[in-house]
């Protein structure tokens, strides 16, 4: 079955899988619980959407996911690979190559243009100047940015610099991708053009995507939905049809 939240078998069986992954913050006194047991597996070609409330844990959810944060306990599985067997160099490696993140506020470079912007993680990972440009300027048509490829992020609308982003997140190959409130800067009509852009991602690239909104009805254009409470995983809404 695609995209169950449980854990079954020894080896890993999604392109993401946590289990029993708890993270805390702090101390004594002071501790924060910011994640309880988390139990999850995200497949290929399934975007999952994540909500719950403010300190629910959904931000250490993403960060734990991308290897950005080592969990307190339990264990977080990247493409078939335990993140705890790995060097720094080698989660480093794994985050570039197979880890795409898109976040609010899109974290594009303001002297670079759109095309340069999408290449230059592809130039720090050492693809040739030229190779990687052609792949950006790929991935930003898919996107339906072709004629803005040369344009810089002050030259471009809020809905557009989000598809840079996402272009970043995807290019090279990328088939995990991490989104926090990627929507969250936008009107509802390109708010609900991203997770669209993000659903097709996934349908036609194989990309695993997990991303957190605050907003149902962005949610409900994921395969699933996940709701944390507290750092636990409370329910999982069904499965829903996305419709491109």
């Amino acid at each position: 079955m695609k995209g169950t939240t449980g854990v079954g078998g020894d080896g890993p069986s999604g392109l993401l899988e946590l289990r029993g992954v708890a993270k805390r913050y702090g101390r004594g006194a002071g501790e924060v619980h910011a994640l309880r047991g988390v139990d999850l597996v995200v497949d290929a070609g399934t975007m999952v959407a994540v909500m719950g409330p403010s300190g629910s844990g959904k931000s250490s959810l993403l960060t734990v996911a991308g290897s950005l944060e080592e969990p307190s306990s339990g264990e977080v599985f990247i493409a078939g690979r335990n993140v705890a067997g790995l060097s720094r160099g080698e989660r480093a490696r794994l985050r570039r190559r197979t880890i795409g993140f898109v976040f609010q506020d899109y974290n594009l470079l303001a002297g670079l243009t759109a095309a340069e912007n999408v290449s230059m993680p592809l130039e720090l990972d050492g693809v040739p100047a030229r190779k990687a440009r052609a792949e950006a300027v790929d991935a930003l048509g898919r996107l339906g940015l072709e004629e803005r490829v040369d344009a810089f992020p002050d030259e471009l609308s809020g809905g557009e610099r989000q598809r840079v982003a996402i272009a970043r997140a995807v290019v090279g190959g990328r088939k995990l991708l991490l989104a926090d409130e990627p929507s969250g800067a936008l009107d509802s009509a390109n708010g609900e053009a991203v997770m669209r852009l993000l659903a097709d991602a996934c349908e036609r690239a194989g990309v695993g995507a997990v991303v957190v909104t605050h907003d149902a009805k962005l949610a409900s254009l994921a395969h699933r939905v996940v709701h944390l409470k507290d750092g636990q995983m409370v329910e999982e809404g069904g499965a829903v049809a996305w419709n491109g």
